[in-house]
């Protein structure tokens, strides 16, 4: 992994309702929808639809091209996956006056997760920065290659707005970059149709609510128990913040990581790895709703990736919260926690097996441990720091997995946890 620069900024509370969510796996996605069923079958999927998933493709800040090598990518990847709340005329109706209202007009960068994949031994790490977060917006291109000015503090889910629709997301990578010193090699867009449509691709994804939940913003009505979503509610159920918690995106930010460790499992379970149609209906469906970076455009690049995962154990995929403190200057917004941000930046440069310290309890909740997939944890690729007490450990790290510090909340794709609902007996 490549670091070149300081953390410097924050997140918050949450006034718009936030787009999205979830599309983290997007990569997840992308990177195992072209792995499935055989390289033979997967580049069949990925040149037949190359040029719809190029058609709209950004440039990012000096990317380079990838050698066509089918192979694991070398090295470790940085990509980035915006939600964006774009109001899409067909879906428009559903959302009321998010899509009616002029105020509310423009494109913002709501969801913004960073997936780490690291060298070997392969982990993977997505990191959730809030919208509210309040960071340094460094000067990008506009649509109309105009340079924007510097920005000391703004909210960081206007970077996608400030670029346009030409290079928003370039901007959202130039921003998120500054914040957590990573170079961003790739990157990817999808709106709430988007979600709408991947999530139906795949069959829903089971989501579990301890409590109930009811939300009259989203018309979110769940009772306890676990629940198969799809289309409009799952983006609901991603959407939903007076319904869990606090009502603050930050309680919001920890219910999304129940969906996303949930379509984790999912997404390498035998109802999508090991079904042939879906993933080729998925990939149809990703690759026709997703704004890609030129750089995530090949082919033999989304191969690549995908053999870079596809071994990752459940318990070595990690989904976290930036650290982030109380604004001082507006208690509805939040300013980066650097300090435990360096730690885990430090955990992440040196590719060490990290544990987060837990959920934000008002928002999540334990539940049964989820099974293992064997395929998933084949002694063959399982890195032996995480699993033989008496492996050598690697030059340089801790001796077990790095105990983050506490402002570090989130879990692996290994746990099975409950929305913690605020309450709805049907």
């Amino acid at each position: 992994m490549t670091r070149s620069r300081r953390p410097v900024a924050g997140h918050g509370q949450l006034r718009r309702p936030s787009a999205w969510s979830q599309l983290m796996k997007m990569l997840g996605i992308t990177a195992i929808v072209v792995l499935v069923s055989g390289v033979a079958v997967a580049s069949y999927v990925a040149y037949d639809l190359g040029t719809t998933f190029s058609a709209n493709a950004v440039a990012l800040d000096g990317e380079k091209s990838v050698p066509p090598d089918i192979g694991a990518i070398k090295g470790g990847v940085n990509m980035l996956l915006v939600g964006s709340d774009a109001c899409e005329p067909e879906f428009s109706a559903e959302f009321g006056d998010r899509c009616s209202d002029p105020e509310n007009a423009g494109e913002r960068n709501d969801t913004n997760l960073l997936l780490h994949i690291s060298d070997s031994p392969r982990r993977v790490t997505v990191i959730t920065f809030p919208r509210d977060l309040m960071v340094p917006i460094p000067s990008c291109t506009d649509s109309d290659g105009n340079a924007t000015s510097e920005m000391s503090k703004q909210p960081i889910n206007v970077t996608l707005e400030t670029g346009g629709p030409k290079n928003g997301l370039a901007c959202v990578a130039r921003t998120v970059s500054k914040v957590s010193g990573l170079d961003i090699q790739f990157a990817a867009k999808v709106t709430w149709g988007g979600v709408m449509k991947i999530t139906d691709a795949i069959g829903g994804v089971d989501v579990c609510i301890a409590n109930g939940m009811s939300d009259p913003d989203t018309g979110l009505e769940l009772t306890a128990g676990t629940h198969t979503l799809q289309g409009y509610w799952a983006l609901q159920f991603l959407r939903t913040r007076h319904g869990v918690g606090d009502g603050s995106d930050l309680g919001r930010g920890s219910n999304q990581q129940v969906y996303m460790s949930s379509l984790a499992r999912k997404m390498v379970s035998n109802e999508v790895l090991g079904n042939p149609g879906t993933l080729l209906k998925l990939a149809n469906t990703v690759m026709s709703n997703v704004t890609p970076s030129t750089t995530l455009t090949s082919p033999t690049l989304l191969v690549q990736i995908a053999l870079a995962m596809k071994d990752v154990p459940l318990d070595q995929i990690n989904f976290v919260n930036y650290p982030v403190l109380q604004d001082p200057d507006d208690p509805n917004k939040v300013v980066p926690d650097t300090d435990s941000a360096d730690q885990l930046w430090a955990a992440l440069a040196a590719n060490q097996p990290i544990q987060v310290a837990g959920q934000r309890d008002d928002a999540v909740v334990s539940a049964t441990p989820a099974p293992t997939d064997p395929a998933t944890t084949d002694p063959a690729t399982t890195d032996p720091a995480t699993t033989d007490p008496s492996a050598a450990p690697t030059p340089g790290a801790t001796s077990g997995p790095v105990q983050l510090p506490k402002n570090v909340s989130g879990q692996s794709a290994a746990q099975q946890t409950c929305s913690n609902g605020n309450g709805f007996s049907g």
